[in-house]
């Protein structure tokens, strides 16, 4: 067994040959600081591993370490397509390189090129927007709830916003809507119950110190049974009847009728818009297949006040953002080939009968590398996520993986976080679920998923 005198030099160890491409991929910095730690560790429990003063099982142990530790692709076919813990919206590979000029180059970014002085940053963008929306003005902050704290920080600060209790919502990471307005400077006047708010009672919460009324897409969760909620054009003529704005956080939003596509119907800014909302708030990362970005459109006199926000310029979104949203935006200029170009929609809009041509190729090799396990192709269904269309589901198909031993199962799906390139799916009903719609890139999941055999 080695000792403490046989342990090598941290320094000996930086210059090995066999750390160097996990140095190039991590950073000297980051590998030194490791490998002190590792060796304080061995020091002060006096308990050496065998393979302690071996350069190569170094290299061995730091890449199971930090292999975790990366950003990286990962295959998602956990049936959520728009997975707020795995990307959300994915990006157009086509789109990518034409922003690559722009964004690695200088640009007009807040240049006018045709007076020779400073631009607007969001002038693009906006104008892009207005033309899609029908909307007077737009602006836009880096993510959606940045965009509802803009509105209510610049509009109601130090005053009362209504919103019913049943849109006091909490999202993911224990984000709560009151929590954020308290941090905005406004007061949350709570009205009607938590699944019944009628349209006295925002009449009678009207006060003096009340400036907006603000209603809330229900985002990750769908009340059903004996429900009321007041209508938008119930609800703007309320608040235009005392001149208050009527603000309406959509949470993830699109700019087409996905009913087209055959996909449930999802509200649409201009549809807000023309039922007398003064402000409509959505994403950029959810439905709209684009960068993380807060769009705000409405009336140019309450975007005049967000804009001269002096938080404006610290929740404003960098040069990347705004070119790949503008190149989104472009694309929904001409709808009819949106399916095609754009890979959120794309995926959604994949045929049952494409699935299943998917679900037997990869059933086949998931066979020859699992013989121990029953591989078959279900029918199933896959939410869109992040908030979009809660109480909807999409048929879909899924690959259907089971054992008789649930901890078989369970030790599978660790293996398949732990390939080169992870695959994530679901465990339901002690099966993993491996939804066919995040498995466009079937011949790469494919390469991967046969890695399964060696490391059985």
């Amino acid at each position: 067994m080695p000792t403490l005198r046989d342990l090598p030099s941290i320094d000996r160890l930086l210059k090995s040959s066999e750390l160097a491409l996990i140095i190039s991929t991590q950073g000297i910095e980051t590998v030194k600081r490791t490998l002190r730690s590792l060796q304080s560790a061995w020091r002060e429990h006096g308990d050496l591993p065998s393979w302690a003063v071996d350069p190569k099982s170094y290299a061995e142990h730091l890449g199971s370490l930090f292999s975790t530790a990366a950003y990286q692709p990962v295959f998602n076919l956990t049936g959520t397509v728009i997975h707020t813990n795995l990307g959300r919206a994915l990006l157009s590979t086509e789109m990518l390189r034409a922003v690559e000029p722009l964004i690695t180059q200088p640009m007009n970014l807040e240049y006018d090129l045709a007076r020779g002085s400073r631009g607007d940053r969001d002038k693009i963008v906006e104008d892009r927007l207005k033309v899609l929306t029908g909307a007077e003005a737009a602006t836009v902050v880096n993510n959606n709830a940045a965009a509802v704290m803009l509105c209510l920080n610049s509009i109601a600060p130090g005053n009362n916003v209504i919103v019913s209790r049943g849109e006091l919502i909490e999202i993911g990471g224990s984000f709560r809507l009151p929590e954020l307005m308290e941090r905005a400077g406004c007061r949350l006047d709570e009205v009607g119950t938590t699944n019944r708010t009628h349209l006295k009672d925002y009449r009678s919460a009207i006060g003096e110190q009340t400036a907006m009324l603000l209603k809330v897409h229900p985002s990750n969760y769908h009340i059903s049974g004996f429900t009321h909620a007041v209508s938008i054009p119930e609800l703007a003529e309320l608040a235009h009847e005392y001149d208050l704005p009527l603000c309406v956080d959509l949470g993830s939003g699109t700019l087409v009728d996905l009913e087209r596509w055959g996909l449930p119907h999802e509200p649409t800014p201009q549809e807000i818009l023309k039922q007398g909302a003064d402000l409509v708030t959505f994403s950029g990362d959810k439905l709209l297949g684009s960068v993380q970005a807060g769009i705000i459109v409405g009336r140019e006199r309450y975007v005049a006040l967000l804009k001269s926000n002096p938080m404006k310029r610290a929740l404003r979104p960098d040069k990347l953002t705004l070119v790949f949203l503008d190149k989104t935006l472009r694309l929904y200029e001409e709808p009819e080939s949106l399916a095609e170009k754009l890979p959120l929609l794309r995926w959604l809009t994949t045929s049952l009968p494409v699935l299943e041509e998917r679900g037997a190729a990869i059933a086949r090799c998931l066979k020859t590398v699992l013989p121990n396990f029953t591989v078959e192709v279900v029918a199933s269904d896959c939410q869109i996520g992040s908030g979009s269309l809660p109480d909807q589901k999409i048929p879909s198909r899924a690959i259907r993986i089971s054992h008789d031993d649930d901890a078989m199962v369970r030790a599978l799906n660790e293996r398949l976080r732990r390939l080169d390139t992870p695959v994530i799916v679901r465990l339901h009903q002690n099966s993993l679920w491996l939804d066919l719609r995040g498995a466009e890139r079937i011949q790469a999941l494919t390469e991967a998923l046969q890695t399964l055999g060696s490391a059985a």
